[in-house]
C-alpha cells in the first residue's frame, strides 16, 4: 500500500489549488467535475474536491509542513492568503504553528527540537 493522494472537501478547489501551489511548489490543475490538485515536489498529490458546505469545525486531519524557519514560512502564507493561530508552540519534539489555509483548513509549520 502507498499514500496516493490526499484529499481536501472545499468551495473553491481552483483557488485552493493555486495557495498551496504557491506555498509548496509545483502547477496547479483544474480538472473535470469542478476537483483541482497540485503535485509539490517531494510530496503526494492534494486534491482539492468541490463540496456545497463551509467549513464549520476542527479538522480530524492536517497536515505538517517542515520548515526551516517557522516565522518566515508564516509570513510567505499569510501573504498567500492563510491565517496564522496562537502563538509559536515549542515541546520536546520541536516547535509548531497553527495557521489556516484560506478555506479556514488548519495545517501546521513545524520544526524538529535541535539534539544537542
Amino acid at each position: 500500500m502507498r499514500l496516493d493522494q490526499i484529499v481536501v472537501d472545499c468551495r473553491n478547489p481552483a483557488a485552493l489549488a493555486r495557495f498551496w501551489a504557491g506555498l509548496l511548489g509545483g502547477t496547479a490543475v483544474d480538472r473535470a467535475l469542478g476537483w483541482s490538485h497540485v503535485e509539490p515536489p517531494g510530496w503526494p498529490r492534494i486534491s482539492f474536491q468541490p463540496v456545497p458546505e463551509d467549513k464549520r469545525v476542527k479538522n480530524r486531519l492536517h497536515l505538517d509542513v517542515g520548515v526551516d524557519d517557522i516565522r518566515a514560512a508564516v509570513e510567505v502564507a499569510v501573504g498567500l492568503g492563510a491565517t496564522a493561530s496562537g502563538a509559536i508552540v515549542t515541546d520536546e519534539q520541536g516547535s509548531f504553528q497553527v495557521v489556516h489555509d484560506p478555506e479556514r483548513n488548519e495545517f501546521c509549520f513545524v520544526t524538529a527540537a535541535e539534539v544537542s
